[in-house]
């Protein structure tokens, strides 16, 4: 994909998986807080430590048994 008139390209997009920020090679600035975790590049370790909680969550939400949770058809 053409970049800019100065004929720049980009050869591939890196974003973060759980915020979809565009990660450079050498953001401005100089300052990278980029984390790679299980293969995966993320933008920082906040975005590493929200996916891993919501693995968690969604672990807690499927391990509760059917009949305790609450069904709106009922009420």
């Amino acid at each position: 994909m053409k970049f800019a008139q100065n004929r720049l390209y980009i050869e591939a997009y890196n974003k973060c998986p759980n915020c979809g920020l565009l990660l450079y090679e050498e953001p401005s600035g100089g300052v990278s807080g980029a984390v790679t975790f299980e293969g995966r590049l993320f933008c920082s370790p906040w975005c590493v430590n929200w996916t891993v909680d919501r693995r968690r969550r969604r672990a807690a939400e499927a391990a509760v048994p059917a009949s305790t949770s609450p069904d709106p058809a009922r009420a």
